[in-house]
């Protein structure tokens, strides 16, 4: 029988965790560790990256001592995208606090570069929004004077998590980040996958403090783990890894990651498609040098908003309590929350939008508010799904994962939303599943993804809709109008 083991490290915004899997796809054990979060000014939200490396680190060695490192075959990563990382070439030490994908510091930076929008897009496939990881790099230099200092030295290293992670774990040996990350960036063109010289001068980012675009599976680095040399064979951003985990590996099959916030990857192809209704193109994946891409959706408050109904309000005492009262009550009681605590994301693109709880009356109560939290994540769902029809990408199926979809009130409530199947799989990890597949293909466990999809993934219980036409769309309207009044 074989033993071998897949070991993850899934780098995410509220905690880090390892976890390893058999090649069969079953959880031989993990281990997490929160990350703190910090918010120095309003809108404003940082990582401490020593942080992030040591609780990584310590997962990975608890996991490793487990289940014993001697059976670790290879190590895949999966990180929190966008969020920059700032270091010193020669010491390795951080020179400022990470800056989080939340972060909203940019947003005049982006106001004031729209006119080159359309260039942006054409070449990265993203838009200009303080989400992306460019202007977050050109701030930090022009705002923090280690980090401006180090550019102009030469010392400057800067990336995304898992680039921090790797350049650690392999003790300074590489500095590389993977083709899905860098895709993220707003500094990489999406058709050659290479950093666009251009786009580095219009955000004023030095080509010498990035790292190497490479594939998501191979020979990425080694590192030492328990006591034992092990390789790093696979990397990829937390959403294309979840589409890998629920095998989303032909055209038209989406997934939905409902995490901190809420990401929709609806797979195109090998060429780079084109959104006319404010989508994102992105890379699904790259593997021997080519790339296959995806249209995405990203929504930046979903369960970030009952983690704010439970520490911010306090009308919650723990998230698992959220699906317990939305059955309480036979609706919203005509309450809509639009969860606006980081701007909006897809396909509204409103970075300084602010939160809206409206519709209440003297009958409301913590329930019904709870209730439309939770609703409001199908109504934010809906509304990608309706670009990506508007874009010719019909959604008859959609996969879901992520903490969230723990909750089977929810679950039903996304189908009855959308009025389309909802999919969960056996196993919810789903984003490190994918990085274990990436994994798995890059040390040659795997001759290819379908390969190790069809050894590790699973499918799970399907939810369908049970909500009449007119229900639905009484609800979708009260939803728009609610949105209406956060945008307009």
């Amino acid at each position: 029988m074989n033993d071998q083991l897949l070991l993850v490290l899934d780098a995410g915004t509220t905690s880090t965790r390892a976890i390893a899997f058999t090649l069969a796809g079953d959880i031989a054990a993990s281990a997490a560790r929160p990350i703190t979060q910090y918010y120095p000014a309003s809108g404003w939200v940082e990582h401490d990256a020593s942080e992030i490396l040591a609780q990584s680190r310590a997962c990975l060695e608890e996991v490793a001592n487990e289940v014993g490192a001697a059976r670790i075959a290879a190590i895949g990563i999966t990180n929190q995208r966008e969020t920059v990382v700032f270091w010193d070439r020669a010491s390795g030490e951080p020179l400022a606090r990470a800056i989080v994908w939340q972060d909203r510091r940019t947003a005049a930076m982006c106001a004031e570069l729209k006119s080159h929008e359309a260039m942006v897009q054409a070449r990265t496939g993203l838009l200009l929004d303080p989400y992306f990881s460019g202007t977050k790099i050109r701030w930090a230099i022009d705002n923090w004077p280690m980090v401006g200092d180090a550019a102009r030295d030469g010392r400057l290293a800067v990336g995304t998590v898992e680039s921090w992670l790797i350049w650690h774990l392999s003790g300074g040996a590489a500095h590389v980040t993977d083709a899905t990350n860098a895709s993220r960036t707003l500094l990489m063109n999406l058709t050659t996958s290479a950093w666009d010289a251009e786009l580095l001068d219009l955000f004023g980012v030095p080509a010498a403090a990035l790292p190497a675009i490479v594939d998501c599976a191979g020979a990425l680095a080694t590192t030492v783990i328990a006591g034992r040399t092990i390789p790093i064979t696979g990397a990829a951003g937390d959403q294309q890894a979840a589409a890998i985990g629920q095998g989303c590996l032909s055209p038209g099959m989406l997934k939905a990651t409902y995490g901190t916030g809420c990401f929709l990857l609806a797979h195109a192809g090998d060429t780079p498609p084109v959104s006319h209704n404010r989508l994102l193109s992105t890379v699904a994946w790259r593997l021997d040098g080519r790339c296959a891409y995806a249209l995405e959706g990203a929504i930046f408050v979903a369960g970030s908003a009952i983690q704010w109904l439970r520490d911010g309000l306090g009308i919650i005492a723990s998230s698992a309590e959220s699906e317990t009262l939305a059955q309480s009550v036979p609706d919203s009681g005509g309450v809509s929350f639009v969860p606006a605590l980081a701007g909006l994301g897809a396909p509204h693109w409103a970075p300084d939008a602010r939160g809206l709880i409206c519709g209440l009356s003297g009958g409301t109560t913590r329930a019904h508010i709870v209730r439309a939290a939770l609703e409001a994540q199908g109504q934010q769902t809906a509304d990608l799904v309706d670009a990506l029809a508007a874009d010719g990408v019909a959604a008859a199926v959609l996969r879901v994962d992520g903490g969230m979809v723990a909750n089977d009130w929810l679950c039903q409530d996304l189908a009855d939303t959308l009025g389309v199947v909802v999919e969960r799989p056996r196993v919810i990890e789903t984003t490190a599943m994918g990085a274990a597949m990436l994994a798995g293909v890059g040390a040659g466990l795997f001759a290819d993804l379908p390969a190790a999809a069809a050894a590790m993934a699973a499918a799970g219980r399907q939810f369908h809709p049970a909500t009449d036409a007119a229900t639905r769309q009484e609800r979708r309207s009260a939803w728009q109008a609610a949105i209406a009044r956060v945008i307009g």
